[in-house]
């Protein structure tokens, strides 16, 4: 134990001045324009409540993700109209509560800021939007955005059909150089709630190097899903209609008030940004690594994995021209929160699945949509904040096979107070040592690991959730990547 503690000692001198640490978000702070992710939302908007529902999800986190379009568009479920009015109707609601949101945390973008970032993409269908002469003020700001001087990558999330992105994608290659369709192409990441019209396997035909997220094929077999289905053995509490109506739509003030039913499933799209949300977990250019939005993995897959006869809304499903970031199984433990003794328990009962990459998160981002809710009508002190996690060491170790490491989140914080629980956990999936890790107990916020014996060197993700006890109880992580030498 002494040469592993060691080690690990000599490790953090050499590596904490190259390591950052995860930016966090504390009072009257907001991430740099450096860290934001940028986005540029595409929305099939009225064609389901859903998209209404996202969008003012979205806006609580509008001063933590950089949105720079807010573009209407079809999708096969609405083929043949746009409805930007909707998004307007909401910014409008955000507009009243704008004030005290800035109460809680400042750089909220004002509502006519957002106003203007509201484009139409063509009020038609997929492949028939697109072609010479189809451009529209949607493709165009797409084109504009990726040209700016940000050397930062543009997220493209899609919640209905992708066909204004195919239509800036044909402009930018029958206009510019192949070297500079290249350079352009490179800095976009989509992220796309299934295929929602015909135009999206021609991206991934046409743009065999574009970075591209997507369940593909029937909707039962999406990662997406899992944000509204109920399991037996996960919280379902937190997507209930009583839960919407408590936390969200009523008494809320003029946001909540325009949060609408659910009519199929709820917030169907928020995976398309919830892995954009700095939250210590959520790594947007790993997607491999999982988050909020999920875990995928870079392949291409098999025709019958992806529920070719399952609900499309009418979409063709086609064989996947190439490998594309789809989904992935994590085997996730379930916990115990006993009465008396130990406050969190790793039972040795497991679920699994692609959805579960999703589900494990998902009481944790539900409780933190409905504090920042909160936020639009209560001042700083009636609230809950988020706790602050702070770790001794850097965020990637080294060490060598058999040693003993430390984890140590000791120096953690909340803003309000509050008292904090601690639970570490190793997730095997996000790694390369396939095995799982013991911690012990898991509920400390000091840890001493011991490592596998390895043959090869691996890494192994050691995900620390530091969880306050305010209402609704906040979390944030640190993800520490523990680099094993044989």
């Amino acid at each position: 134990m002494l040469r592993g503690l060691s080690l690990i000692a000599l490790s953090v001198v050499l590596n904490m001045a190259a390591c950052a640490q995860t930016p966090t978000i504390s009072n009257h702070s907001k991430i740099s324009n450096n860290h934001a992710d940028r986005v540029i939302i595409l929305t099939d908007i009225e064609a389901d409540p859903d998209d209404t529902q996202s969008l003012v999800r979205l806006l609580l986190y509008a001063n933590q993700i950089d949105i720079e379009g807010l573009i209407a568009t079809t999708s096969v479920h609405q083929k043949n109209r746009i409805a930007p009015e909707t998004i307007q109707k909401v910014i409008h609601a955000y507009d009243q509560v704008h004030e005290n949101l800035e109460k809680h945390e400042t750089g909220y973008p004002t509502a006519s800021a957002l106003m203007e970032l509201i484009k139409n993409g063509q009020p038609s269908y997929g492949m028939e939007a697109i072609g010479e002469g189809k451009d529209t003020e949607g493709s165009d700001w797409i084109i504009q955005a990726l040209k700016k001087d940000d050397d930062r990558p543009l997220w493209i999330s899609v919640w209905g059909g992708p066909n204004t992105l195919a239509q800036a994608l044909l402009t930018i290659k029958s206009t510019h150089s192949a070297q500079e369709t290249k350079r352009l192409v490179e800095k976009l990441r989509v992220y796309t709630i299934s295929d929602q019209d015909d135009s999206a396997i021609w991206i991934r035909r046409n743009f065999p190097d574009l970075f591209y997220i997507v369940s593909p094929g029937g909707y039962s077999a999406s990662t997406w899903g899992a944000i509204n289905q109920t399991f037996e053995r996960i919280e379902n509490d937190t997507i209930s209609n009583q839960w919407f109506a408590d936390n969200i739509q009523q008494g809320h003030g003029p946001l909540g008030a325009i949060y609408p039913d659910v009519a199929y499933g709820v917030e169907g799209d928020t995976p398309a940004f919830l892995s954009l949300i700095p939250n210590g977990l959520n790594e947007s250019e790993k997607p491999n690594w999982g988050g909020w939005g999920g875990r995928y993995e870079l392949y291409r897959p098999k025709l019958a994995d992806l529920d070719p006869n399952g609900f499309t809304g009418g979409v063709p499903v086609e064989e996947e021209p190439r490998p594309i970031w789809t989904n992935a199984i994590d085997k996730m433990a379930l916990w115990e929160k006993p009465t008396h003794g130990r406050a969190d328990v790793m039972t040795e009962e497991f679920v699994s699945g692609n959805r579960i990459t999703l589900a494990r998160w998902r009481e944790e981002f539900q409780n933190d949509f409905a504090a920042r809710m909160d936020w639009t009508t209560k001042s700083y002190d009636e609230a809950n904040h988020p706790p602050v996690p702070v770790l001794s060491h850097p965020t990637q170790i080294t060490a060598k096979s058999g040693d003993t490491i430390t984890l140590d989140a000791s120096s953690s914080t909340d803003p309000d107070g509050d008292s904090l629980s601690f639970v570490w956990f190793h997730y095997p999936e996000a790694g390369t040592f396939e095995g799982v890790i013991p911690v012990g107990t898991e509920n400390l916020y000091t840890k001493h690991i011991q490592l596998p014996e390895v043959e090869k060197t691996e890494t192994a993700h050691f995900i620390l959730k530091v969880t306050d006890k305010g209402s609704p109880a906040l979390t944030r992580y640190k993800r520490v990547i523990v680099t094993i030498e044989p």
